[in-house]
């Protein structure tokens, strides 16, 4: 039976905790889809992770749909949410509205997620029957203005943040994304939120945890603090690489069993 935004706050409410993951391709969709993941997102990271960009501030609307459009593809019980990238909803509720409806209408996603504490937008999505997911703290989209990956949220700025998990809950977003603060404000705002929330780098507390795939899968050069690598993909692959290159080189690939006749 397909997950739905419904069953995450019904999951709060039961104490059940649970895991998102980011995909950004049919295949890998696939495999986490059958391992049972109850939400993929598909996030703006993938400039980072598969395009090759410095930050996710390059992807654009377009690339967002290209691999919303193959991670849909991929799935049959996974809540699918397609990450809104930078300069898609920013200028006007109106821009938001639109592209927030394309990745549902042509990339089959089921929710969007949206950086900051857009209030008005997330009201007006919600409004018309477009889940939201939201996202404090650490907003990649930002690294600019806040002066890179840094933790946010210690101090004074506290507050703030959990003033804007506050409003988002009541703007009407489904659950939330806390990302890279100190482990004790995102307890606070779990706490206090009745949607789920969802933590990466925000401590142990959080309903739910997310990493990124590539993260997950020990296939990133520099990982952040807050990663773990469940495998090492980065040097099985390499492993197996050479040794296709060397079989190749000494003539015993293909062999017969790999050959026709």
């Amino acid at each position: 039976m397909s997950v739905t935004v419904h069953d995450l706050r019904a999951w709060k409410a039961a104490g059940r905790r649970f895991a998102m993951l980011t995909a950004y391709d049919f295949p890998t969709a696939r495999i986490l889809d059958r391992a049972e993941i109850p939400v993929l997102l598909v996030g703006d990271s993938v400039g980072r992770n598969v395009l090759g960009y410095a930050n996710e501030l390059p992807v654009t609307m377009e690339e967002m749909l290209h691999h919303v459009r193959a991670v849909s593809r991929g799935v049959t019980n996974a809540l699918v949410v397609g990450d809104m990238p930078f300069m898609s909803f920013q200028a006007s509720t109106e821009e938001g509205v639109r592209n927030a409806g394309r990745l549902l209408k042509e990339g089959g996603a089921h929710a969007v997620k949206i950086e900051g504490p857009q209030l008005d937008l997330v009201h007006r999505l919600v409004e018309i029957g477009i889940p939201v997911m939201a996202h404090v703290g650490l907003t990649p989209q930002s690294v600019n203005g806040i002066g890179g990956y840094r933790v946010q949220g210690r101090g004074e700025a506290a507050s703030l943040i959990l003033d804007q998990a506050q409003a988002l809950e009541k703007a009407g977003a489904f659950s939330i994304v806390l990302e890279a603060m100190p482990a004790e404000l995102a307890a606070e705002i779990t706490r206090t939120l009745q949607i789920p929330t969802i933590g990466i780098g925000a401590g142990p507390h959080c309903d739910a945890q997310v990493l990124v795939i590539h993260d997950l899968l020990g296939i990133t050069d520099r990982p952040p603090k807050f990663a773990k690598a469940y495998a090492d993909l980065r040097a099985e692959t390499e492993r197996a690489a050479r040794a296709f290159a060397r079989e190749v080189a000494e003539g015993t690939f293909p062999d017969e069993e790999h050959s026709y006749h």
